[in-house]
């Protein structure tokens, strides 16, 4: 019989408890990354797997986990935990920490930032889109007191919310979290389609200018692939603390 992973996600806990249950070997690692994946996708500032009902029939398949870990290190740098295993030797090339259980790992993870830290607001792929989504960032860095950062925010928000109207045309999801002193933005489409340059653009066009200009303010950026879309994420540092270093 074919093997098989299943999933099922508590989100009552401070942070996600994805408890996995069933074979991990290599049929089974692909649906292992999508279902982490899909709980990252929110952005949380942690999650927590518990293994205790998965065999690891093959040393080898550990690896997604790494691949996971490695995928997801700037956006969204959610801090990862295993749990319910006494057998941390075969779970250590994974690269992730491994507890004994669940209320192990939790302590360890301490209390979650703020609530009001991460936002994530639904758009329709329509003209105004980017001018709401710049609306929700200016909202968002008052409250957060970090304005200086909105600009840069803004830009790129805009490039990624009109990459989606002019490309994906799907429903997104606009995505803000504060990092200590830095700020990510990501936009969730529902393309596969990897981010492209939409090439040159008049210099009074508003947006536009696509990659490279994200490429321009931002510290870091990428796309991580999901199953049925991508998230397109970009890192933003304060404007003081990015002018000191």
């Amino acid at each position: 019989m074919p093997s098989e992973v299943r999933h099922l996600v508590d989100r009552g806990q401070a942070y996600p408890l994805v408890r996995l249950s069933g074979v991990l070997d290599a049929a089974t690692t692909v649906p292992v990354r999508s279902a982490l994946l899909d709980v990252l996708a929110a952005q949380p500032e942690a999650m927590v797997v518990d293994v205790a009902g998965l065999r690891l029939a093959e040393a080898d398949a550990v690896r997604v986990l790494r691949e996971v870990r490695d995928e997801t290190r700037d956006w969204p740098g959610s801090h990862l935990a295993l749990c319910g295993t006494p057998d941390v030797t075969a779970w250590r090339p994974s690269g992730w920490p491994v507890w004994p259980d669940a209320p192990g790992a939790f302590a360890a993870l301490g209390v979650p930032e703020p609530a009001e830290h991460r936002i994530g607001v639904d758009l329709q792929p329509v003209a105004g889109a980017a001018r709401r989504s710049r609306e929700v960032i200016t909202e968002a860095c008052g409250r957060w007191d970090r304005p200086d950062m909105a600009g840069n925010a803004c830009i790129v928000a805009t490039e990624m919310v009109n990459n989606v109207v002019a490309h994906a045309g799907t429903p997104l999801t606009l995505l803000l979290a504060l990092h200590g002193e830095a700020m990510s933005v990501a936009v969730r489409d529902f393309s596969t389609t990897p981010p492209r340059h939409g090439g040159p653009v008049a210099p009074t066009a508003y947006g536009g200018r696509g990659l490279l200009l994200i490429d321009a303010v931002a510290d870091r950026w990428g796309h991580l692939a999901m199953d049925d879309g991508k998230i397109v994420w970009a890192r933003l540092s304060n404007a003081e603390t990015k002018g000191a270093a």
